[in-house]
C-alpha cells in the first residue's frame, strides 16, 4: 500500500516560501524616546510680581477716580464741597485723546497745554509694549487685570473656560484692529491746527467729565452691554482683551517691534506642554521656537511654569535671557520716569481757571461732540 506524496511536496514547497520570503516579523511600537528633565533650581518670582504691579496701579487708579469724583463734585457746586485737586492721571482713561496729543507732539514738537498728561501717560504705555512686549496689557492695565482674574473666577468655579471655534475666535479678534483703524484714520486726518482746536472746545475741556458722568449715570442699554462683557469674560478668557480693545490692539502693533521674545530652547524642552496650557492668550508656546504673535502679553505664566531649566526664557537679541525682575524694573522705571520729567518740568496739570470748570462741569452732557470743520 502506497501513500501519498502530497504532504511531502506540501511541506517542502512551504520551506522554500519561507526561504524566499520571510515572516514579518512582529509588530513592535516605536516610542520616541522621553527626554531627562533637568529641573529647575531657581525659583521663580514672576507673578509675584506681576501681581503686585496689578494691584498697585488697579489701586492706583481707584484712588485717582475716587479724587476726580470728588473734584467734579467740587466743580459742580462752584466750590461748595471740599475744594480738592483735579488728578491728571484721569487723562490716561482718554486714549483717543492720547493719541491726538501724540500727533501733535510729532507735527510740533510741542505739548499740549490741554490733558497734556494724557500724552505722556500714553507714550509710557506704547513704550513698554515696544520695549518690554506688551506689557501695559499685563501688568499695568486695571480693565486687563479684572479681565484676567475673572476668567480665573470662572475656571476654578466651573472648572474650565471655553475655547471658541478657530474660525469664530479669529473673526471677532479682528474686530479690535477694525475699532483701531477707525480711530486711527480719525485722528491721523487731523491736522496739527485741528487737534488744538479741538482739545480747546468746551466738549475737549471736560471730555473726562462726560466719561465719568457715563458711569454715574449709567443707562439701561449701556448697563447691560457691560454685564454682558463681565459674563463673557467669566466663561471665555480675556473675552474685552482678546476681541474688542482697540488700545489693546494698538499696543500688541507696537510689540511685534519688541526686541524681547518668549524663546523655547528645544534641546532642554521636554515638551509637556504645560506652557500652553496657562497661556492666557491661548498661544501654542510648546510649538514654536520664538513667541512673535502681538497677543502676547509678557505675563511669563509660560515661563513661571516650565518646569525644565532654561527651557523656556525671555530673551532679548543674541538669545541672552531676560530675568523678571529687569521686566518689571524696566516697566517702573519708564512709567515713573515719564511721569515724574512731566511733573519736574510742570507740563503734567492742565492749568485752567476755575472758573471755566465752574462753568462747563454742571452743563458737561449738554456738551457736543464738535463737527469736522467746526
Amino acid at each position: 500500500m502506497s501513500t501519498s506524496p502530497e504532504p511531502i511536496h506540501r511541506n517542502a514547497d512551504r520551506a522554500s516560501s519561507d526561504v524566499l520570503c520571510p515572516a514579518a516579523p512582529p509588530l513592535v511600537s516605536i516610542a520616541t524616546p522621553r527626554k531627562k528633565l533637568v529641573r529647575r533650581t531657581d525659583r521663580d518670582y514672576s507673578q509675584q510680581l506681576r501681581l503686585g504691579f496689578q494691584l498697585a496701579f488697579l489701586a492706583l487708579n481707584v484712588w485717582i477716580g475716587v479724587q476726580f469724583y470728588q473734584w467734579v463734585r467740587w466743580a459742580e457746586t462752584e466750590g461748595v464741597t471740599p475744594t480738592v485737586a483735579r488728578p491728571a492721571g484721569i487723562e490716561g482713561w482718554l486714549p483717543i485723546a492720547g493719541l491726538m496729543q501724540f500727533k501733535y507732539v510729532l507735527l510740533t514738537g510741542e505739548v499740549p497745554r490741554i490733558h497734556p498728561a494724557g500724552f505722556f501717560l500714553f507714550t509710557a504705555f506704547l513704550l513698554m509694549s515696544f520695549l518690554l512686549r506688551k506689557s501695559f496689557c499685563g501688568w499695568l492695565c486695571p480693565v486687563g487685570t479684572l479681565s484676567e482674574y475673572l476668567w480665573k473666577l470662572g475656571r476654578s468655579t466651573f472648572r474650565r473656560n471655553f475655547a471658541l471655534p478657530r474660525w469664530l475666535d479669529l473673526g471677532l479678534r479682528s474686530l479690535k484692529y477694525l475699532l483701531l483703524g477707525f480711530f486711527a484714520y480719525a485722528v491721523f486726518s487731523m491736522s496739527a491746527a485741528a487737534i488744538a482746536e479741538f482739545l480747546t472746545t468746551p466738549y475737549g475741556l471736560i471730555v473726562d467729565v462726560r466719561m465719568l458722568n457715563f458711569f454715574r449715570y449709567l443707562g439701561g442699554t449701556a448697563a447691560f452691554v457691560i454685564l454682558g462683557l463681565i459674563v463673557a469674560s467669566i466663561f471665555v478668557q480675556n473675552f474685552w482683551c482678546r476681541y474688542l480693545c482697540p488700545y489693546g490692539a494698538l499696543m500688541g502693533i507696537a510689540a511685534l517691534l519688541s526686541p524681547l521674545r518668549i524663546t523655547r530652547r528645544e534641546p532642554a524642552c521636554i515638551d509637556c506642554a504645560k506652557c500652553a496650557k496657562v497661556c492666557p492668550a491661548a498661544l501654542p508656546v510648546d510649538k514654536l521656537v520664538q513667541i512673535r504673535s502681538a497677543e502676547c502679553t509678557g505675563c511669563l505664566e509660560c515661563i513661571a511654569v516650565c518646569p525644565a531649566k532654561d527651557a523656556l526664557v525671555l530673551a532679548a537679541p543674541g538669545k541672552r535671557a531676560v530675568p523678571a525682575w529687569s521686566m518689571a524694573a524696566g516697566i517702573a522705571i519708564i512709567f515713573f520716569g515719564l511721569v515724574g520729567y512731566a511733573k519736574l518740568t510742570r507740563r503734567w496739570d492742565t492749568q485752567l481757571p476755575k472758573q471755566v470748570y465752574f462753568q462747563l462741569v454742571p452743563t458737561a452732557g449738554e456738551q457736543q461732540h464738535p463737527a469736522p470743520g467746526e
